[in-house]
This record gives structure tokens, C-alpha cells and sequence, in this order.
């Protein structure tokens, strides 16, 4: 990704919470790239020491261990930051439904601390990590933001909420914020590992051994799938744009294509296939579709483009590439 056009962040502080995870710690070290001051927030229950420790020895990032369930904490991390990249969360839809009061403590009261901590550090601009769960039993295709529906997981609530937080924060406090709702992000560093992985890095790395992915249901669900760069480029316009109209707004974070996840599978193989052939005869399996799934995602990102001049830099095919490389080169 180009990150000439963001040079003005050159030695501003930045906070990025959740910065050792998947997408805080692609923003902590394009941030390193572009010059800034970078502070990572992360208590390490998602993230990895392992997506910092190349960061570690440069001068202009700084690690707090901490939870942003502590004040105090968040307090700490705010202090002299002009912008904070709030990425700090529980995601997961099946987490949260097994689990909805941990997932609230952190999204919801989590995300109100850091908000009171930026406020009071007189903080100029705060960018969230929304999310397209809010869209719900919307069955409206594409996601435009101003049409959502209920809520159909403790997760998507939380992200909800979020939303409703920032916009009274800005009303009653004057903080500016920009919520971003990812929709389906993957890339580089998203880990493959654990109970509730996400369905990229979990089916590349079965069919690297090759094992049958299990796809939930009969794979015509369908999702914006969406490459780090593009959610990298975003959080950068967040903070940079001088548009006064595209600040405390809520923004499709996506590339406004949809893939089905029998299309995903026969991607993953074309572009694994290029390092081992025999990936390509690895049969697919299908199971029960899953609890708070809705069927289809597809975004208009015509908002970001018209308020941020956003373009997204990958299709779901580049981004594809990208991934599947980076993971031949990560996980054997």
C-alpha cells in the first residue's frame, strides 16, 4: 500500500488499542512506516507478542500490557495522543453467544472507558472498529448505512452500542469520532488458531494439510470479503481526511463485492494449488449452518468513496493471493 499521501502523520502520537491482534498490529506498523509516535494498548487475550516483537526495538513505538476493562489503564494510554485507532475487542459471534457477558464487559464497557479516557485527553480524533453485524436481519442488499436491523447476536449488540456511544459522545462532549464497519477482514497475520478462527486463515491452513474444510451449511452464504490494506486505508483516511462533513460518521468498511463461500473455497485452492497441486483435489465438506449468521453481506461503500475518497486497493482475488503467500511462507 502507497502511504506517501499519509506522511502528514509523521511524528504524531497515535494510540492504536488491541495492537498486537490481526488488524491493530497491520495499522501499528504502517503507522511505524509513515513516522509516527506509536502506543500499543493490548492485553494479549486475542492478540500475539509474536505481531509486535518486530516493533519492539524501534524508538517510536511503546507497549502498555493492559485491559481497556481498566480506567485507569485507558486513562494512561490516552495521555498526549492527538488520535487513537480503537481495534480493542472480543469479536466473534459464537464467543459471544456462549459467552455475552464478557463480550459486553469488553466491547461495551471497555469501549466507554477508552471513550471518557479520550475525551479527557483532549483527544482530536477517535477512530473505531465498527462492525457489519449490525446490519442484522436487514435483508436489504447492499449494506447502506443509514438502513440496519435488529441485532441478531450479544456480539453484534455490543457493536451497536459502540455506535450509539460515539454519536452521544460527539453530541454531548463534542469528541469527534469515525466508526468503520468491517465486513469480513483477512489478510496477513490473522490467526489461523483457536476455538473461534475465522473461516480464511482456518480453511488455508487445512487445506495445507490437507484436510477437508467444513463449510456451515450449503455454501451459499455469501460475504464482502475484505483485504487488510483496504480497512489499513481507511483507518488512515479516518484520521486524515480534512473533510469536515465525513467526521462522526459510520463507514462500510469493505470492497463491495460479495463471494460465496464455495467461491471462497475454489479461490483458496487456485492460489494454494501454485505451491502444492495436490491441494486442489481436497474434497470440501458441509455442516449445520451456524447459530446468528445472517446469509448474505455485501456492502456499498459509496459513502466512503464520495466523504474520504476511498478506493479499495484489493478485490477479494488479489487480496486472496496475498493472504495464501504470506501463509506459505508463515505456517509450515
Amino acid at each position: 500500500m502507497n502511504l506517501d499521501q499519509f506522511k502528514i502523520l509523521k511524528d504524531k502520537n497515535i494510540l492504536v488499542t488491541g495492537g498486537a491482534g490481526f488488524i491493530g498490529s497491520n495499522l501499528c506498523e504502517a503507522l511505524l512506516e509513515i513516522g509516527a509516535k506509536v502506543t500499543c494498548l493490548d492485553n494479549f487475550a486475542t492478540g500475539h507478542r509474536h505481531n509486535i516483537e518486530p516493533f519492539l526495538a524501534d524508538k517510536n513505538f511503546k507497549l502498555i500490557e493492559g485491559d481497556i476493562r481498566d480506567l485507569e489503564t485507558c486513562q494512561l494510554a490516552c495521555k498526549d495522543q492527538d488520535f487513537v485507532l480503537h481495534q480493542a475487542a472480543l469479536g466473534s459471534v459464537p464467543r459471544s453467544i456462549n459467552d455475552p457477558i464478557t463480550s459486553n464487559d469488553v466491547n461495551v464497557g471497555g469501549f466507554l472507558n477508552m471513550l471518557v479516557a479520550a475525551r479527557d485527553a483532549g483527544v482530536k480524533r477517535f477512530i473505531y472498529a465498527a462492525s457489519s453485524s449490525t446490519y442484522g436481519d436487514s435483508e436489504a442488499l447492499p449494506k447502506v448505512e443509514d438502513k440496519i436491523g435488529k441485532p441478531l447476536s450479544p456480539y453484534a449488540i455490543t457493536k451497536y452500542v459502540n455506535e450509539l456511544y460515539a454519536e452521544n459522545f460527539y453530541k454531548t462532549y463534542g469528541l469527534n469520532t469515525i466508526g468503520l464497519r468491517y465486513f469480513n477482514v483477512f489478510g496477513r497475520r490473522q490467526d489461523p488458531n483457536g476455538a473461534y478462527a475465522a473461516v480464511i486463515p482456518l480453511f488455508v491452513k487445512q487445506l495445507m494439510k490437507h484436510e477437508s474444510p467444513v463449510i456451515n451449511g450449503d455454501g451459499t452464504y455469501s460475504r464482502d470479503f475484505t483485504y487488510v490494506d483496504n480497512v489499513l486505508q481507511m483507518n488512515l483516511l479516518a484520521i486524515t481526511t480534512e473533510n469536515k462533513d465525513a467526521l462522526n460518521e459510520v463507514y462500510n468498511t469493505a470492497v463491495g463485492d460479495r463471494t460465496t463461500l464455495l467461491e471462497l473455497t475454489e479461490l483458496l485452492k487456485k492460489h494454494l494449488r501454485i505451491f502444492d497441486p495436490e491441494i486442489a483435489e481436497v474434497e470440501i465438506k458441509h455442516g449445520p449452518n451456524r447459530k446468528g449468521d445472517i446469509p448474505h453481506s455485501l456492502a456499498s461503500v459509496d459513502k466512503a468513496m464520495k466523504l474520504m475518497n476511498y478506493k479499495p486497493s484489493h478485490t477479494i482475488d488479489k487480496g486472496i493471493e496475498a493472504a495464501v503467500a504470506w501463509y506459505w511462507e508463515n505456517l509450515k
